[in-house]
């Protein structure tokens, strides 16, 4: 019997190939990134053109003719203004940052008390990294610590108590409130966010109706309403005789308005979510917390990661509304300042908001740096 002889097998090797072309280095980058097309040439030229203009000025504004040490206004200021400086002179301020920069971190926190504030910062900061750590052990136990037990250790570090003097909150200012006003937001708004997001979906119809009404009514007005009916209208629900501090005010309302949001977020992963999946965990018999803990949740919080995010940037950026209350955050601290007599000058107000501007982008930054780290981390379903 004659054998068939099979065609699409290759009975030689192939010859040897050329090596690839280098597409790593960062000629190739460019090659690929800014001169693939002449609309890419035309549209890099024209932005080195644009940073050509600007970049010179800039940096002449911001480092070589600028002020950089002094403790008053005549160090920022022309002779003509009654200053030191040039007639012609025009630099930036930064003598201004340096000598009020202990009350932008601290607001008006007692200088001899500081010592609690940077123990609080180092308490967070040595907590927050193993969580923020993919493969640190204990992740249980870490965010026990972070988002249950270090709350309360802060709040008598800075406020006082186990004798430890009293620091009342309108003291407090600058740096320190509008982190505090972030890390509280952030670690109320996404359990929140999630329950309220549930309870949207929820087939019983109390439940369904309280947690829509909520997120219409708060998403429905500013922030600085929300904040304004906290400090106005909160206290007029207690008993007589009770009060609420204003800083706890701010607090609340940042932390429910922010929920709002996140609810919805929340919930469009949700809605991301195959039906099969619940399908699949009823049938292995899991309960339904169960599923949302194990199956759901996992799931829907990956897919919707930028938008959580983007939800904490948003809120960190507006505590600088609760000076509406009487409370000064970074911004407000810095504004405050532009009105001291001993710092009244042309260059002082912008170098302040440049400096306030560039500490919110170093944080909002770290935070999209970040999550675009988690986003690759967790993108395990189409890897190869």
């Amino acid at each position: 019997m004659a054998t068939r002889k099979i065609t699409f097998v290759r009975d030689s090797m192939l010859p040897p190939q050329p090596a690839p072309q280098a597409s790593g280095n960062s000629a190739a980058w460019v090659r690929a990134n800014l001169l693939a097309t002449p609309k890419d040439v035309v549209m890099t030229l024209l932005a080195l053109a644009l940073l050509a203009y600007m970049l010179p000025g800039m940096i002449n504004w911001l480092f070589i003719e600028a002020s950089w040490f002094g403790s008053d206004r005549s160090v920022c200021a022309t002779i003509a203004q009654g200053g030191i400086q040039p007639n012609g002179w025009h630099g930036a301020c930064w003598a201004f940052v340096e000598d009020r920069f202990a009350q932008f971190v601290f607001g008006r926190y007692p200088l001899e008390e500081r010592w609690r504030v940077l123990l609080t910062l180092a308490l967070f900061v040595a907590l927050l990294i193993p969580v923020l750590m993919p493969k640190a052990p204990r992740k249980g136990l870490n965010a026990l610590l972070l988002f249950v037990v270090f709350p309360v250790v802060a709040f008598f570090l800075l406020h006082g108590g186990f004798g430890l003097s009293e620091v009342e909150t309108p003291l407090w200012g600058g740096l320190m409130v509008t982190l505090i006003l972030s890390f509280v937001g952030i670690a109320v708004s996404l359990p929140l966010g999630i329950l309220l997001a549930l309870g949207r979906r929820s087939k019983m119809p109390v439940i369904k109706t309280i947690c829509v009404v909520f997120i219409e009514v708060i998403r429905g007005v500013p922030l600085i309403t929300v904040l304004f009916m906290a400090n106005v209208m909160l206290p007029l629900f207690l008993p007589t005789g009770w009060t609420i501090d204003n800083f706890l005010r701010a607090l609340v309302g940042v932390a429910l308005f922010a929920s709002a949001y996140m609810a919805e977020v929340i919930r469009g992963g949700l809605q991301a979510i195959p039906k099969g999946q619940t399908e699949g965990a009823e049938s292995l018999g899991l309960s339904y917390w169960q599923t949302i803990r194990l199956i759901i949740l996992p799931q829907a919080i990956k897919l919707v990661i930028p938008g959580i995010v983007n939800t904490f940037i948003g809120l960190f950026k507006d505590t600088s509304l609760v000076s509406i209350i009487g409370m000064f955050d970074l911004l407000g601290i810095v504004q405050l300042n532009f009105r001291d007599s001993a710092w009244i000058a042309p260059a002082v107000p912008i170098t302040g908001l440049v400096f306030a501007g560039f500490m919110f982008w170093i944080f909002c930054f770290g935070m999209s740096r970040y999550s675009a780290f988690m986003e690759r981390h967790l993108d395990t379903g189409h890897k190869r």
